[in-house]
C-alpha cells in the first residue's frame, strides 16, 4: 500500500513538473514605470550632495543607486532642485549656500 501512494505521488510530480515546463511562453512584459521625481534635502547625512550637484560621474552612480532603490531602473536627471520644483517655495535666503537647495533626481524605467 505504501508503494502505491508513493508512486502514485511520483507520478503527481512528475506530471505537475512537465505541465509546468510545457506551458507555453507567454510574451508578456510589465509595463515600465513612469518617470518620477524626487526631492533629497541637500543635509540628509550621507554627504552625497556634493556628487549629485556637480553633476559628475559619482553623482550619476548615487543618482542611479537611489532609483534602484525607489523600484526604478535608472536615473534619467539629477541635480539641484529649482526654486519652482518645491511646492510652497519661498524667496532663498542670502546666507543659504548653493549646495543646501534639495536635489533632485528623476527616476525612470
Amino acid at each position: 500500500m505504501r508503494r502505491a501512494v508513493a508512486l502514485v505521488g511520483l507520478v503527481g510530480i512528475i506530471g505537475a513538473g512537465m505541465s509546468l515546463a510545457l506551458l507555453p511562453a507567454t510574451g508578456t512584459v510589465a509595463a515600465p514605470k513612469a518617470e518620477r521625481t524626487y526631492l533629497i534635502p541637500a543635509g540628509d547625512g550621507y554627504g552625497v550632495a556634493d556628487c549629485i550637484a556637480s553633476k559628475s560621474e559619482c553623482g550619476q552612480i548615487v543618482a542611479d543607486a537611489w532609483c534602484e532603490s525607489q523600484g526604478h531602473r535608472i536615473a534619467t536627471a539629477y541635480g539641484l532642485a529649482a526654486r519652482e520644483d518645491v511646492t510652497g517655495s519661498t524667496p532663498r535666503p542670502a546666507n543659504v549656500a548653493q549646495t543646501e537647495l534639495p536635489l533632485t533626481i528623476t527616476c525612470g524605467g
